[in-house]
């Protein structure tokens, strides 16, 4: 596919060239009221960076300082990031749910000249750490309905200075955008984590532009994006960068308004979340089961005739996953099998398909073209059942330090159960996690090494430039420009990527929370009645644990048994450890909710050194979870 967008080596030069081309056309509009929102044009947006940039520059902002932008999805949020990349500064996003030690944290390590602050209410929490940080000099509040509170200048205050300053001839912006090289960062993120401190991610404009270059899917200025996720995270913020180098408008929307904003804004592409389509599922489920018996009958028939033709349809198309190369008589009969069921099938599915499901597919306002869904996994289920409505669900695979996509269903690619083709100009090793030995691409394995599961090791121009002040961090994941994702999975016959666990420690739950589990068993093993444990929930809704109980910690308590199968049995040792579980993983004890634990299983077997722990005694999570993953199942089947 040719590329139609914009294509610039800075992003500054992006929201220029954005500016010429699409001129009055809408960049951003904001909701008002239901049905309602007020836009902002291309053109338009552009000045208030010129303006604001300028005034930023007279406030004392040099090319390549950091500014701090703390504020969630706004329009004012994007004339902030214009003027920050347009006066050759960094920003240092993140959103408002940031406990007061972030906010020190990260201001601080990240050297911030100027904050950015979204509301009053922030406001005053920033002013109370102010003693603590050394380099931040100015603080600027974008809500323009609050008024700042003395020494704090306001985000349109600093507009119409900027505009003076343009109207008397300043034009130092525009030297400063001149001098930007594609090498230089763009934004500092911060990631998440509940351990220590968060990593700030240096991504460049090089990093951001190839994200843009190589979107693998056409947009045309008509195409309407909502914005529901954080715009702070690197997965979101593409999307915004996508929309402005293709003349998109995007709708930003929130939870709360989002079933009204899908209807009225009628989109045709958007950022996602797993959890999003899980509840939607569960909505939808829920209304069939509620209707009369001759409505969730007709379900039934176009759900099974629309599975029968479009998984034989995804077959022919080589859309179905393939994960072991398979032999030309099983290619045989899959396609006799597949024909028959089309025959069968396509006519109660053409009769059935505009009556049942295109009421379903107007749930999403009836123009979706697709959404990529990303921050997690997609469960099975809920990632069929929208493919085979006639919903596209494209999932796709990243990290931040990846700027995020590395990998991306299309709708020719669209394999359930991967997340796609890796991105243009990307490149995948997928290596033995006990030999270090690259198993795919390995011209001497079958398939060059498809198929085969290991630790996902990328390269391409979205890596990052490394950790900002943490040279061992970076050292650790980054070697001759591979990136260590951390990351399980295989490379399948088909050529898309498949995601199977993680080998690092982090978690990432159903909605998108990072957290560290180490934490949370540390503090579980504060009880004499744990032994050992392992927190589990990697792309599930909460977190669980399995749990290797004390022997001597039961007996202690008045329960004596002889082994750990016989503990590991008994209900009320369970019980007592859940209650455990309450006391220590509790808010009071600094656990955010998302940390709770949601249920646990107890082991009959401890974890042992050449099993499912090194020799160093770190769990070999990857492991337990393949060999407990029955237990695992069984936590989160409630």
């Amino acid at each position: 596919m040719k590329f139609q967008g914009i294509a610039a080596d800075n992003l500054a030069e992006m929201y220029r060239l954005a500016a010429e081309r699409y001129g009055d056309r809408p960049a951003f509009a904001s909701r008002i009221r239901k049905g309602v929102y007020q836009p902002v044009s291309y053109r338009d947006l552009y000045d208030f960076g010129l303006y604001l940039g300028s005034a930023l520059i007279e406030l004392g902002v040099n090319a390549r300082d950091h500014v701090a932008l703390l504020a969630d999805n706004r329009v004012e949020w994007n004339i902030a990031d214009y003027a920050i990349l347009m006066c050759g500064a960094a920003d240092v996003p993140r959103g408002t749910d940031l406990t007061n030690q972030e906010i020190e944290y990260i201001l601080q390590h990240s050297d911030a000249k100027v904050a950015f602050v979204e509301s009053a209410r922030l406001l005053e929490r920033v002013i109370r750490i102010m003693p603590k940080l050394d380099h931040v000099e100015h603080l600027i509040l974008m809500d323009p309905k609050a008024e700042p509170a003395r020494g704090v200048l306001g985000l349109y205050d600093m507009v119409e200075r900027g505009k003076e300053l343009r109207t008397q001839g300043n034009r130092l912006i525009e030297e400063r955008m001149a001098q930007i090289s594609p090498d230089d960062l763009f934004t500092l993120i911060y990631t998440s984590g509940t351990t220590g401190t968060p990593k700030g991610v240096q991504l460049t404009h090089a990093n951001m532009a190839s994200q843009v270059r190589n979107l693998p899917f056409p947009l045309e200025p008509d195409d309407r994006l909502l914005s529901i996720l954080p715009v702070w995270h690197s997965y979101e913020r593409i999307f915004h960068m996508i929309a402005v180098s293709n003349g998109c408008c995007t709708y930003f929307t929130s939870l709360r308004t989002l079933g009204d904003d899908l209807k009225a804004v009628k989109p045709t592409i958007m950022a996602s979340a797993p959890r999003l389509w899980e509840n939607l599922y569960l909505k939808i489920k829920k209304n069939v089961s509620d209707s009369h018996w001759i409505r969730r009958g007709l379900f039934r028939a176009a759900y099974f005739s629309s599975r029968m033709v479009k998984g034989s349809l995804f077959f022919f198309q080589r859309k179905e996953m393939d994960v072991e190369g398979r032999s030309f008589f099983e290619t045989a009969t899959k396609a006799l099998t597949g024909a028959l069921k089309i025959v069968l099938f396509l006519p109660p599915y053409v009769a059935l398909n505009a009556v049942v499901l295109e009421k379903l597919r107007q749930v999403v306002g009836g123009s979706f073209k697709g959404t990529v869904s990303g921050g997690g996994a997609l469960q099975p289920h809920v990632d069929e059942f929208f493919n085979y409505i006639g919903i596209p669900v494209k999932e796709g695979y990243g990290l931040t330090e990846t700027s995020p996509v590395a990998a991306v269903r299309t709708l020719e690619r669209l394999v359930i159960g991967t997340v796609g083709p890796l991105y243009p100009e990307t490149e995948l090793r997928i290596i033995d996690l006990n030999t270090g030995d690259v198993l795919y691409p390995d011209p001497s394995r079958r398939g060059e090494g498809r198929g085969l599961k290991g630790e996902i090791h990328l390269r391409g121009p979205q890596v990052m430039k490394g950790y900002y002040k943490n040279p061992e961090a970076t050292a650790r994941v980054l070697k001759e420009g591979w990136f260590n994702t951390g990351d399980i999975g295989m490379y399948t016959f088909n050529d898309c990527l498949k995601i199977m666990g993680r080998s690092k420690d982090t978690i990432v739950l159903l909605n998108g929370e990072n957290l560290e589990p180490i934490p949370i068993e540390a503090k579980l093993c504060e009880s004499s009645l744990v032994d050992q444990c392992m927190v589990v929930g990697q792309d599930r809704k909460h977190l669980g644990a399995l749990v290797v109980p004390s022997l001597e910690g039961f007996e202690a308590a008045g329960i004596k048994e002889d082994t750990l199968a016989g503990l590991a049995s008994r209900q009320d040792a369970i019980r007592m450890i859940r209650d455990e579980a309450k006391r220590l993983i509790s808010s009071d004890n600094g656990f955010k909710k998302f940390e709770h634990l949601h249920d646990l299983r107890l082991l009959d077997k401890a974890f042992e050194v050449g099993d499912e722990m090194t020799n160093t005694f770190k769990i070999k999570r990857h492991v337990v979870d393949e060999k407990y993953h029955h237990l695992i199942n069984e936590i989160f089947k409630g």
